[in-house]
Order: structure tokens, then C-alpha cells, then sequence
């Protein structure tokens, strides 16, 4: 029998972070353990620890905890932010980065982060610019293994997170996928809850290296599971 993988969730109270949760529930492979900020809503039949923390005392945490892989699922909106640019960045750039630090030297082996479609250093949109300047410094720090997920639209219910144009494109996205195929697949909206089971299917795996998937990727990872 394998020996069970302790995986540490980040971002927890997310929409992903919370069907990771889900995802997990009655899994004997796994030992999942959540850090946060503020309690959390467990589902029934969860068993896991939380430990609550200010992210200022993460780094300690993340030591104490010492897992094996990490699933970080932070990440924040600029309309959450008031529109603050730097509040938003400081989230989805800087606390990402911050949490893989601490991951390495805690001794984690693999570190998946959830991403976006599109994400790049050379884009002119600021969302996808920062997401993509985060992805490169995360493949300087060096984790044995990094898995990025690149997911579109997420479909999916958020709590306290009102987002008005991604409801719509719920409601078109059973009509706007069908379009959407070869090269554009990728831009197809996904249920988070995929993305949450390809997330740990990412920490079963073995292999080391840098590893991106968009839709057909995470949903390749989906049937592993």
C-alpha cells in the first residue's frame, strides 16, 4: 500500500479551493490539510484539519505543517479589490510566490497552482500579465515538480463574490463550448470541480518537472482520478 500523500490547500474558502475539499471526502490516499485566514464551511464527511492563520504567519505555518505536495488555489479579483491593481497583484502574484517559497523549504516535493487561459508576461491585459509573470517566477524556485492548471470560465456557484459577467457566461456556456473546438477548446468554460479533481490528480503523480495544462489537459487529468 502507498504511503499516503499529505497535501496542504491554500486558497480554501475559493470556489476551487472549496471542491477540493469536496473532491477529497472519503479518499484514503490522501491526508488533506487546509491553511487559511477565517473558518471554514466543511462538508459533511470531511476530515481534516484547518489551521488558521494570518498570511503574515504563513511561512511558519507551512513549516509546521511540513507537506508533501501543495495545492494553492489563492487568487482575488480587482472588483474585490475595490479596483486596487496592487491589491489584486499582491494576492495572485506575491502571496503565490511566498506560499511556494515556504513549500520548498518546508521540504514539499510538488506544487500546483491554478492559474488561467491565457495567462502571459507579454499580455496587455493586467489580470493575464500578472498571472503569467507569477507562473515564471514559480519555475525559478525550483519544487521538484510544478503543475500549473490554465482553466477558462469557471462554472461553479462562489459565496460572497459577486461577479456579473462571469454569470453570464455560465448561462451561455453550454452553447459557447460547442463552438469552441481544436485550438480554442482551451477557452472552454470548465466546472470547478474538474479543475478541483485534476488539482489532485496532479499530487498522485509521479514524474518530476514543469507541467501546463489547459482545458483538454485538466480534463485528461480528471479521468485519472
Amino acid at each position: 500500500m502507498s504511503e499516503v500523500q499529505r497535501i496542504l490547500l491554500v486558497g480554501a474558502s475559493g470556489l476551487i479551493g472549496r471542491e477540493v475539499i469536496a473532491r477529497a471526502v472519503g479518499r484514503e490516499d490522501l491526508r488533506l490539510l487546509a491553511l487559511a485566514r477565517r473558518e471554514l464551511d466543511l462538508p459533511r464527511g470531511a476530515r481534516m484539519e484547518v489551521l488558521l492563520a494570518p498570511a503574515e504567519g504563513w511561512d511558519e505555518a507551512i513549516h509546521a505543517i511540513a507537506p508533501d505536495r501543495v495545492i494553492c488555489a489563492l487568487g482575488t479579483t480587482q472588483r474585490k479589490e475595490g479596483g486596487d491593481k496592487e491589491a489584486f497583484r499582491a494576492v495572485d502574484h506575491d502571496l503565490v510566490l511566498q506560499v511556494a517559497r515556504a513549500s520548498k523549504a518546508a521540504g514539499a516535493t510538488g506544487f500546483v497552482v491554478i492559474s488561467s487561459v491565457g495567462a502571459d508576461v507579454h499580455s496587455k491585459n493586467f489580470y493575464l500579465r500578472t498571472k503569467g509573470e507569477m507562473e515564471r517566477e514559480l519555475m525559478k524556485i525550483g519544487i521538484d515538480r510544478l503543475d500549473v492548471l490554465r482553466p477558462g470560465l469557471l462554472l461553479g456557484q462562489r459565496r460572497d463574490d459577486l461577479r456579473p459577467l462571469e454569470k453570464l457566461g455560465q448561462l451561455a456556456a453550454p452553447l459557447t463550448n460547442m463552438f469552441l473546438t481544436g485550438e480554442r477548446s482551451k477557452y472552454r468554460a470548465i466546472a470547478a470541480s474538474d479543475v478541483a479533481a485534476a488539482a489532485l490528480q496532479c499530487c498522485r503523480e509521479k514524474a518530476r518537472g514543469r507541467f501546463a495544462y489547459q482545458y483538454d489537459g485538466i480534463m485528461r487529468l480528471v479521468g485519472r482520478l
